[in-house]
């Protein structure tokens, strides 16, 4: 459940989040309220964040009234910001949707957790250990990764993560991590003086492998929808 905002230590760290969901999807028209197992794709997220005591206030950016009346019916506890317009376009960054957010909405928690719908395999104990981890560390800024032994390379024949003179052995390589983006944490002081979601001191919280599908394309949908069934059942 949402944290209870009478407690002082909450208020005094004060973690806000916001999933941002533009109605404009090309590649998936109406990606984000798109049945995905049964529920519109954003409900994962959402019902990840709504699960989460740490969080005081969790918000939803959108230009779409469509978009708006999904978030509404998954609880009433949600909180639509009217995303403009010009915010929404191909071009507009998210970052300049935050500052929008956190002007509009009057946003003074100290942290404000950005999660991504097209990541429905973010769990409450994700979001959570994330929060507890960033806390801890007296990091600013938190980003998610999961792990990959694969070896990557440049365009130009150069290696970028291993030697292949020394090619390890997988079981005795620890890999390299690799944004998943399904969610950040960030400072709202330095998104609010315009600074990236990362900004400063940044840590990481490493998700299972599995949370790095990607939902870009239709070709993506029934694959991703199969593979979350069955981590489901596991």
């Amino acid at each position: 459940m949402i944290a209870d905002l009478t407690n002082t230590s909450l208020v005094r760290q004060g973690i806000a989040a916001v999933v941002p969901l533009r109605g404009g999807s090309k590649s998936i028209p109406g990606k984000n309220i798109r049945p995905f197992c049964g529920k519109p794709l954003c409900e994962w997220t959402l019902r990840a964040l709504l699960g989460c005591d740490l969080i005081s206030r969790i918000f939803v950016s959108t230009d779409s009234d469509e978009i708006a009346a999904v978030a509404r019916s998954i609880d009433a506890r949600i909180l639509i910001h009217p995303r403009p317009a010009h915010l929404a376009t191909d071009s507009a960054t998210t970052e300049a949707a935050l500052v929008d957010l956190i002007a509009a909405c009057g946003i003074d928690e100290k942290y404000l957790v950005t999660a991504q719908a097209t990541s429905p395999q973010t769990t409450t104990t994700d979001i959570s250990a994330a929060i507890n981890h960033l806390l801890e560390s007296g990091a600013d800024s938190l980003v998610t990764c999961v792990r990959t032994r694969r070896f990557f390379w440049n365009d130009n024949g150069t290696p970028i993560n291993y030697d292949p003179a020394k090619r390890p052995l997988r079981q005795q390589w620890n890999g390299t991590l690799m944004e998943n983006g399904a969610f950040y944490i960030s400072l709202v002081q330095q998104i609010r003086s315009g600074n990236a979601r990362l900004h400063g001191k940044i840590t990481i919280h490493e998700m299972d492998e599995s949370s790095s599908i990607e939902l870009d394309e239709m070709s993506d949908w029934e694959a991703a929808e199969a593979a979350f069934r069955g981590n489901i059942a596991t």
